[in-house]
């Protein structure tokens, strides 16, 4: 096997698949995992304990299936991918558009350097030009100041690098006009909210000196629009073909949901959301902020003034299927819950990433082949068939179902096209003689 191709994972035992991942990373090319690595994701990771020096009045621990997206090679490296997720299809959609695009070289993913925005609101300006005029004659002095804030970060190669000023007029404000002042900071490895957010508390005395005015907010932006990553891949139309459905007709189907969701904000919505199925598994299991990943990407696809989709799909001059994705990325794999939780530092492990931006490009490149499984299912047999079949084992379960029942009542209701709690409950009774629990 290589790296991220491991036949018949599906079907193996959970010891049979840890094991499988442990043989995967032995070799030179990646840290091994350890026992104490593997017992993390048996044991959730994370202690009560621990838990209650993460968040405010914690009272347990709260679960989710951690999967792992097979087949990825990006810019030509295998990478084994731990997804956190609750939605069935999601991890085999991915891991079999994966294995489609290794057809065509896998998926090829590029960042621009790590830059966030701290966003300074600067309110009772009496002349709103001057103001922003002065604060670009003290630029330099402003981006020095800020750059002693985080002499760590400053010693990796991050800090401030630019100020922006804008004026938001009075007619598009109810409180009327007002300044806002972007700091561009580099946080290199980390996702950067607490140094971004401390520049800008550190900063705001000396600009209230400069303008005149009081700054009020003093935030992180989460429509990280200078720290993109993107992704594209090759699917070669040969690939594409499956039961009677042929390569054309497939490669053709998908640019034509892809339309439907460039044009369309409301069927771009779902479209998106398939893409961050992707994304959020990926982010969850690596210990990064989710939410904020969620807001950038949705603003990101909003920014023309129209929510629109965030990936492409169209042919090349060969006929072959060609994807893109290209959105917002702030992630880190330094500070926060991805140092403190031992679940997250073995999935980073897992994936053999030094830099924040290598996570970032698994992470879109997950995204794309995740849209890609939605987009291809969509356009050929529905997206219930694949769907309700994995769907039908926790339907199983919730009528009351254990043990090989699960399965049995599972094929049952996907053989009938019936999957609903009332119908398992119905093939319970009939397979035992009781009724499934309600």
């Amino acid at each position: 096997m290589t790296h991220s191709r491991i036949s018949g994972f599906y079907n193996m035992t959970l010891d049979e698949r840890r094991t499988q991942l442990a043989d995967a990373l032995s070799s030179p090319s990646g840290p091994p995992l350890t026992a104490e690595d593997l017992s993390a994701w048996t044991t959730g990771g994370l202690s009560p304990e621990a838990a209650d020096h993460m968040i405010e009045n914690v009272i347990g621990l709260h679960s989710l299936p951690l999967g792992i997206a097979l087949n990825f090679e990006v810019n030509g490296r295998d990478v084994l991918v731990p997804m956190a997720i609750e939605e069935p299809s999601v991890v085999a959609g991915a891991s079999f558009m994966a294995k489609l695009a290794r057809a065509g070289g896998g998926f090829t993913a590029t960042t621009t350097d790590p830059l966030m925005i701290g966003q300074m609101q600067v309110i009772n300006v009496a002349n709103l030009h001057e103001a922003k005029l002065k604060l670009y004659e003290h630029k330099a002095e402003l981006l020095s100041e800020a750059d002693t804030i985080d002499p760590v970060l400053k010693k990796f190669g991050g800090g401030a690098r630019d100020l922006e000023v804008r004026i938001i007029d009075a007619d598009a404000s109810p409180i009327g006009g007002f300044l806002v002042v972007h700091l561009i900071y580099d946080v290199r490895d980390a996702m950067g909210a607490n140094a971004v957010n401390t520049a800008c508390e550190k900063l705001a005395p000396r600009v209230e000196a400069i303008t005149g005015g009081k700054v009020h907010l003093r935030i992180l932006s989460n429509l990280a629009d200078r720290r993109i990553a993107r992704a594209r891949c090759t699917i070669p139309l040969k690939e594409l073909a499956f039961d009677d459905f042929s390569g054309e007709s497939v490669r053709d189907g998908i640019i034509a949901a892809y339309a439907f969701a460039a044009a369309d904000p409301y069927r771009a919505a779902t479209h998106n959301k398939g893409i961050m199925n992707g994304v959020d598994a990926v982010v969850i299991a690596t210990g990064n902020d989710w939410r904020a990943i969620e807001a950038g990407a949705h603003a990101y696809a909003a920014r023309s003034g129209k929510y629109t989709s965030l990936s492409t799909w169209n042919k090349d001059a060969d006929g072959n299927l060609v994807g893109t994705l290209e959105m917002p990325m702030a992630v880190g794999i330094v500070g926060g819950a991805t140092k403190v939780h031992p679940a997250a530092q073995a999935a980073v492990k897992l994936m053999g990433v030094k830099t924040a931006n290598e996570l970032a490009e698994i992470i879109v490149s997950v995204g794309l082949a995740q849209n890609m499984a939605a987009l291809r299912a969509l356009a050929t047999e529905g997206i219930q068939r694949g769907h309700m079949s994995l769907h039908a084992r926790q339907v199983a379960i919730a009528a009351g179902a254990t043990g090989e029942l699960i399965e049995k009542v599972a094929a049952q209701m996907v053989m009938e096209k019936t999957v609903r709690i009332d119908k398992a409950e119905e093939l319970l009774k009939e397979y035992t003689g009781t009724q499934g629990n309600k």
